[in-house]
């Protein structure tokens, strides 16, 4: 009888299942090299593995059933079969490792010179160099990893200088000036992430030696013409100092002209952090903002920048929506959730598509279809359950439905008070509450009323429904 999953929860399984074809492919090759692997234990249990459905089916990671699979002949033990999974892998993680390391040729070359300059070989040091530096000019990235290899080719051309050559100039200046440009692009770009997840999660992150940073790049204009420091620059000077628009129209020129500088993963972050920095905004009442938000979300979609390893982050699939809804974008949104819903994760899928489907529909007065999505959706997202009783909330109200509204009010409210939701999202969802009860108990409105319940609205922060709200009290 089969007794537990030995390896089903195991590092060994975990990290295999996310191997694609061809590093199954290639890392089978590394397995069979002596170099890096000598027992054929390790290459049975990689093949096992690998074969049909068994990385993947419980039953087939069963302990005995492995063991029986690789060791036939033997009785099962249990330190036998754990030796193996162990081997296997460090197997995998030094395969890991060296194709992480090849991805990097300007850093891989510089390494190779470092060990041929220890070995007192200069001919082979010169030639490794010279591969570097050539493929570092050939690179069409200008990130923060260009500058840190930057730096180390410049140190490492000073260390062979500085043992082997006398009465020379050595290229001191040269390491100075590529260690200040590899500092200043890596303090900025982890400052921005420090203070955009200082915002949300409410932080307190002490950031040494910024205001050093910030006030030499100030006082020296040329490194502004970096764009990987004037991008997280500008960056920086938004999201800290809300009120500094000028700095985010520099922030979306540089965007503009370029994005193609940076590797795909970084970009994508850049365009969140200017995302994040017009939600702020939208959310402080200035609605000009939405505008921004959306033609970043409209020029990252184009470019494919929200796609990563095939899959939109459902977050990000919600934003884009939300931002296009209320510029009134309708046939945008419909072609988005066309093009981009089968992206999302499987689990998201079902009810991301209804909901936003159901969003469009509101938005579009069709009412009808809109309640029939919401009817045939369970939500377990707290903020997407919140979202959709607001949805239903404004369709009550203006089809004079009162007192299904009044009892969707109560209802509301009750939610909120069990369910935990970060501090931001309640006092929306009370704000949103409040203003709407106010809204049904002023009829009949003198201008007095009106104009009173306006400023009010216009006072309230946050308030993610500010508009829909006034737009119903300018029917009075």
């Amino acid at each position: 009888m089969l007794t537990g999953f030995f390896m089903k929860k195991s590092n060994l399984v975990s990290i295999l299942r996310t191997f694609d074809k061809k590093e199954v492919r290639e890392f089978r090759k590394w397995l069979h090299s002596p170099a890096h692997n000598q027992r054929q234990d390790v290459i049975d249990l990689y093949e096992y593995l690998m074969s049909g459905k068994h990385l993947t089916v419980d039953k087939f990671l069963a302990k005995e059933r492995v063991f029986k699979a690789i060791f036939p002949q033997r009785t099962y033990s249990d330190s036998e079969i754990r030796q193996c999974m162990h081997f296997l892998f460090k197997a995998v993680e030094s395969f890991l490792a060296y194709q992480e390391l090849l991805k990097d040729q300007v850093r891989t070359q510089t390494m190779l010179a470092k060990m041929y300059r220890k070995r007192q070989l200069p001919k082979l040091f010169k030639k490794a160099m010279d591969a570097s530096q050539k493929t570092q000019e050939q690179q069409p990235f200008r990130d923060t990893q260009y500058y840190e290899n930057e730096y180390a080719f410049q140190f490492e051309q000073y260390n062979f200088l500085s043992a082997t050559v006398r009465d020379v100039q050595l290229n001191l200046q040269e390491v100075s000036d590529a260690n200040d440009i590899a500092y200043l692009t890596s303090k900025l770009k982890l400052s921005c992430i420090m203070l955009s997840h200082q915002a949300v999660y409410k932080s307190d992150y002490k950031m040494h030696l910024l205001e050093d940073v910030l006030s030499n790049i100030e006082q020296n204009p040329k490194y502004l013409e970096i764009p990987a420091i004037s991008i997280y620059y500008y960056i920086y000077r938004s999201i800290s100092e809300k009120k500094d628009e000028e700095a985010f129209v520099k922030l979306k020129e540089q965007i503009l002209q370029n994005s193609d500088l940076f590797p795909l993963d970084e970009i994508r972050g850049i365009y969140l952090l200017a995302i994040n920095f017009c939600i702020g905004q939208i959310n402080t009442g200035k609605v000009h903002y939405s505008k921004e938000s959306f033609d970043l979300y409209d020029l990252g979609t184009r470019n494919r920048i929200f796609i990563e390893n095939g899959i939109m982050n459902h977050f990000t699939f919600s934003n884009a929506i939300s931002a296009a809804l209320y510029l009134e974008k309708y046939a945008w949104v419909d072609s988005f959730i066309t093009e981009y819903s089968p992206l999302l994760e499987d689990k998201h899928q079902y009810n991301y598509v209804r909901f936003y489907r159901a969003r469009l529909n509101f938005e579009k007065k069709e009412y009808a279809e809109a309640m029939k999505l919401l009817a045939q959706s369970d939500f377990d997202d707290i903020l997407m359950t919140l979202s959709a009783k607001v949805i239903l909330l404004k369709m009550y109200y203006e089809q004079d439905e009162y007192d299904s509204l009044e009892w969707l009010l109560a209802s509301m409210n009750i939610y909120l008070q069990r369910k935990k939701i970060m501090g931001y999202h309640k006092t929306n969802y009370k704000n949103i509450i409040a203003a709407t009860k106010k809204l049904l108990k002023i009829f009949p409105a003198s201008k007095e009323k009106k104009e009173k319940l306006k400023n009010e609205i216009h006072a309230t922060s946050p308030l993610t429904e500010k508009k829909w709200l006034l737009e119903q009290l300018d029917k009075f």
